[in-house]
């Protein structure tokens, strides 16, 4: 694998010269936050979180997206939590983007670096904290978890993009292929975060409708993505938000690779109570 180089939003506060218009949509199907809007004054902050920001991407709305909320996280040199999850229903998914944050995750200590993932499930025990001098981001993707009778909740774990190898689609030779951190058998798991990779030339060759909810952010690259009726211009830093049956593909024309961190949630019946409990 090629090195990387995600993209982490470096705040900051536009110039009152700056034109107003921008890329920035909110649809009946999806919505895109362009990397732009990412500023200091659109940050929110979490109780128990010390030297800690974030921009909230995603949040559960009635009528939209419903299952699952998605920050990036900026925490401080020193900063952190010891009690981050409030929610004991609570399973997530982080991703570091920059810099080097420490898990403690049911006791066991890890390092991530850029590249790290982990799985938390609901009802687990972890703190984080960035004990270096610089800052650190993440992703913390969070998700009521669904049980099923019969299944237990998928255990935790700790890896590392550059430690799993890419799953190559059919009939595509090598342009477009998904990067797996948890098997899609398990049907444990009502929920996958992955890394989609496109070279250049890739394309999603068909417009993919279907149930899943999408939260899309690109990690590195620039494309023109189909969504909806529209198709739309998205590069590094840019985060598109699909509600459940919104059309989509993707044209990757280059000149550099174009890839992004995917949710969608999976694997549990369809619920049938309008603005009811998942």
């Amino acid at each position: 694998m090629s090195k990387v180089n995600y993209y982490a939003p470096p705040g900051g506060h536009p110039p009152q010269t700056q034109l107003l218009t921008d890329r920035a949509m909110f649809t009946e199907a999806y919505a895109v936050l362009p990397k732009g809007v990412l500023q200091d004054i659109v940050t929110s902050f979490l109780p128990g979180w010390e030297n800690t920001r974030l921009w909230v991407l995603a949040r559960p709305l009635s009528g939209f997206a419903e299952t699952f909320s998605q920050y990036i996280m900026e925490v401080g040199p020193q900063g952190g939590s010891n009690n981050p999850e409030s929610d004991p229903e609570a399973e997530g998914v982080i991703f570091v983007v920059k810099g080097q944050l420490e898990l403690v995750l049911e006791g066991t200590k890890h390092i991530m670096e850029e590249g790290g993932y982990a799985f938390i499930p609901p009802s687990t025990n972890w703190t984080l904290h960035n004990r270096t001098g610089e800052l650190a981001n993440f992703h913390w993707i969070r998700k009521r978890y669904q049980r099923v009778e019969g299944l237990d909740a998928p255990e935790a774990f700790v890896t590392n993009e550059k430690d799993v190898k890419p799953g190559v689609m059919p009939d595509t030779e090598g342009r477009w292929s998904t990067t797996r951190f948890t098997d899609m058998s398990d049907l444990r798991h009502d929920m996958h975060v992955n890394i989609v990779n496109f070279e250049p030339g890739g394309v999603i060759p068909f417009a993919e409708t279907h149930v899943m909810e999408h939260g899309l952010y690109v990690l590195e690259g620039k494309a023109v993505y189909r969504l909806n009726q529209d198709w739309v211009e998205v590069e590094a830093g840019d985060f598109m938000w699909l509600r459940a049956f919104c059309p989509q593909a993707c044209y990757a024309g280059g000149p550099s690779r174009f890839r992004y961190l995917l949710y969608k949630d999976v694997n549990r019946h369809a619920n049938l109570t309008i603005g009811g409990n998942r």
